[in-house]
């Protein structure tokens, strides 16, 4: 069962967006998506409740950082928000049994270092490769001098950056609906679909 991690030690970047449209496209492939939130602020779980009925299901997972090592029976997929701040044992016992972990990243110097220190501390934990480990944009205006310094940034890095996602409102408009980028009509979210793309393939 793969299980999918959002995680970066910055607050705000962006976690629960992206593990909102993660569960939501694999429930929208049919999969049986079970979506868990160890962060205070339980975002994720609260928009578990506004989301329609007639939505494809996802299911929450009840879930606390001590309880993280046994994923729900019956899911066939697993995707785990995280708190900012999740450095050592927090998170070595939240990647035991991770099989990727995706990385949100904004434009700023003060998210690109810790997030630096934070793949390089997750690759430490997983030396022997069993890990996908992935950086993404999150919430990028372009045509900024920040999005060109984040740019410059992901080319430097050793591990794959998938893709570089725009500051738009319509993550916050769904969001306050409980629906994701597959729960509308293609056209009226055509750019954000095309940005995803890497990530979609990254997931299969």
């Amino acid at each position: 069962m793969p299980v999918i991690v959002v995680a970066n030690p910055k607050g705000g970047v962006g976690k629960s967006t992206l593990s909102s449209n993660i569960a939501g496209y694999l429930a929208r492939k049919g999969r049986t998506v079970m979506l868990g939130d160890i962060d205070r602020q339980q975002s994720s779980r609260n928009w578990l409740k506004q989301r329609p009925a007639e939505m494809p299901a996802i299911h929450c997972w009840d879930v606390d950082e001590n309880e993280v090592a046994r994923p729900p029976k019956g899911a066939t997929h697993v995707v785990l928000d995280t708190p900012a701040g999740l450095h050592g044992r927090r998170l070595r016992n939240v990647l035991r049994n991770a099989n990727k972990v995706l990385v949100p990243l904004q434009a700023s110097m003060f998210d690109i270092n810790p997030t630096m220190d934070f793949i390089n501390e997750v690759a430490d934990m997983h030396h022997e490769g069993r890990l996908e480990l992935a950086v993404v944009g999150n919430r990028v205006r372009d045509n900024t001098q920040a999005a060109d310094r984040l740019k410059e940034f992901l080319d430097t890095l050793h591990v794959p950056a998938l893709t570089i996602l725009r500051d738009t409102q319509n993550y916050v408009h769904l969001s306050a609906h409980g629906l994701t980028l597959w729960d509308v009509m293609p056209h009226q979210v055509e750019k954000d679909l095309e940005e995803w793309a890497p990530i979609v393939n990254w997931l299969k």
